[in-house]
């Protein structure tokens, strides 16, 4: 493949990033702003993580009115952040020509790092920020399809053996049924010897007045109002 060939391959297709936008803005897309979009994606350090947060989070474009040009700047921003760089180092990477424009300016590093400071708290910055919160799993859910979908077309018309072999292994192992995990409880009450010498007492109380009802020393009516226990109250 020719240098040429390299820097007009298509990352980000219209389609599939239309897609994940909200009805309103699907007639935005043009292809000059998709050609913008994929030469962000020639950096190959970072271009899986701008594509899928450029997908993953168009959600937030339905939250507010905002651009599609400064949701594309946001999820650069944030990207960069999340790959480890500064504040200012993720500005200056996403704002190219406007930290040019502010050298040329005269403009010191101090109240540079101010503007990048200023920008990391932009409104449409934190909503990117709570959507990577999110498990990438639940925002990529689509994505995973489609290489479930993948996998089962190797594996059954690739035309090595191999191939669909690993094919149908990966299917297994990203398929298979979630194991149940038995947990059980011990949910039997342990007797201490005070319950079980009232047990005996109630039974053996019982067991007397059956045998003084018998011999006539006492009717029902006295044994069901007799005391069972004497005592005094102690204040």
């Amino acid at each position: 493949m020719d240098q040429s060939t390299a820097v007009t391959e298509v990352y980000l297709s219209k389609e599939e990033f239309k897609a994940t936008l909200p009805k309103a803005m699907k007639g935005r897309i043009s292809d000059e702003l998709m050609g913008n979009i994929n030469s962000l994606l020639q950096d190959q350090s970072t271009r899986e993580e701008l594509r899928d947060n450029l997908v993953g989070y168009a959600s937030v474009l339905a939250q507010g009115r905002y651009k599609v040009e400064d949701y594309i700047s946001a999820v650069k921003y944030v990207s960069y952040k999340m790959l480890g760089s500064s504040n200012l180092e993720s500005y200056v990477k996403t704002f190219p020509k406007r930290y040019k424009r502010l050298l040329d300016d005269g403009v010191d590093d101090h109240r540079v790092s101010a503007y990048a400071s200023a920008y990391n708290k932009n409104q449409l910055v934190n909503k990117i920020y709570e959507q990577t919160l999110i498990p990438s799993h639940i925002l990529n859910a689509d994505v995973f399809q489609k290489a479930l979908n993948v996998q089962a077309e190797l594996m059954v018309h690739a035309n090595s053996e191999k191939v669909r072999s690993d094919a149908a292994n990966s299917l297994l192992t990203h398929l298979k049924r979630p194991e149940i995990t038995k947990i059980e409880l011990d949910v039997g009450m342990k007797e201490d010897k005070t319950i079980n010498d009232l047990r005996q007492a109630t039974m053996a109380l019982a067991a007397s007045q059956r045998d003084m009802i018998k011999s006539g020393m006492m009717n029902a009516k006295e044994v069901a109002h007799s005391q069972i226990l004497e005592g005094e109250v102690v204040e």
